[in-house]
């Protein structure tokens, strides 16, 4: 699955780029704070989807032709096998219990199958033909009850938990350390769970998305840290303290072990989630990009194509 499967062919990192640019592609928002507010949960789910997609992508393309073609013949060699039992009997002047002899012994190399599987015919019944009208009546609804029954959905609810496709991958791929930033909340890209050293992520975002704002104002940050923490500017701990963003390490534990490097390069995804997803973050926030938070021009030129590409250059 994980060869066959693109979001799942790689580590945490090419699973997220795919994560993102399906988020993208949807544009729902709702799924974005999701990710944002709840990135362990989101991951899970995204994976159980593209799971499923695979589950349901091979069942309709390979296992069900085979199904169907493998049903058809069964139906034809029972059929038959009804037919000439009944033939067989005729010859040999035999009974119901006759037919059935001959009915199971055509049908062992096929079937798990005895006479007791129909005990409840009237031995006494000397109208064979009977049975093979049943046989050929019947056969469709049971053909029927048995793809009603194997579906894609039905597949992993039929394993142990420890055995379903998803959970293994989502063990494989959520054993990992998902600490987020304090500012942006991006999430911490090593992938050992309680590792030792700094937290970090090769791209931060907008603190806005976390919903960071400008102090004494109603003004979202457009701040991103790599180029906050090479600025002059201040911020505000928990505990109201005012830290110089050069010096974030000493506003408290949360901000101690995460290692920010000032870099002024910036993933344009961001800038254009921001851009199309204005208006649903204030409302969300209870808060405006305006005044110190004044989205920048330079964010609007990017589109939707510019931010996914971007996924795949950088991530």
């Amino acid at each position: 699955m994980r060869t066959n499967c693109e979001a799942l062919n790689g580590n945490r990192s090419n699973l997220e780029k795919h994560i993102l640019k399906t988020l993208a592609e949807k544009q729902d928002f709702q799924a974005y704070i999701n990710y944002i507010k709840n990135p362990r949960e989101h991951f899970k789910n995204f994976i159980r989807d593209e799971v499923n997609q695979f589950v349901t992508k091979t069942f309709e393309k390979n296992v069900r032709p085979m199904m169907e073609n493998s049903t058809k013949v069964l139906q034809q060699q029972i059929t038959n096998a009804a037919r000439e039992s009944s033939k067989h009997v005729k010859e040999n002047d035999g009974d119901v219990g006759f037919w059935l002899r001959h009915f199971t012994q055509q049908l062992s190399g096929v079937l798990v199958f005895s006479k007791s599987d129909l005990i409840g015919v009237n031995q006494g019944d000397a109208n064979v033909s009977f049975l093979e009208d049943v046989i050929k009546k019947e056969l469709p609804s049971i053909k029927f009850d048995i793809f009603s029954k194997f579906r894609p959905e039905m597949f992993q609810v039929k394993l142990e938990q420890t055995d379903r496709p998803d959970e293994i991958l989502i063990d494989h791929f959520c054993q990992c350390c998902w600490v987020q930033c304090p500012f942006c909340a991006a999430i911490c890209t090593n992938t050992i769970e309680d590792h030792p050293g700094d937290h970090s992520v090769p791209f931060h975002r907008n603190n806005g998305l976390n919903g960071w704002f400008y102090r004494g104002t109603t003004n979202l940050s457009i701040s991103i840290c790599t180029s906050a923490v090479a600025s002059d500017r201040h911020f505000r701990n928990s505990s109201d303290e005012r830290i110089l963003w050069k010096e974030y390490r000493i506003g408290g534990p949360e901000y101690a072990s995460w290692s920010i490097t000032p870099d002024l390069s910036e993933l344009p995804y961001w800038k254009w989630f921001v851009c199309k997803f204005q208006k649903d973050l204030e409302k969300h926030y209870e808060k405006t990009y305006q005044g110190r938070g004044k989205i920048p021009d330079e964010w609007r030129k990017y589109t939707q194509e510019d931010a996914i590409e971007s996924l795949n250059k950088y991530i």
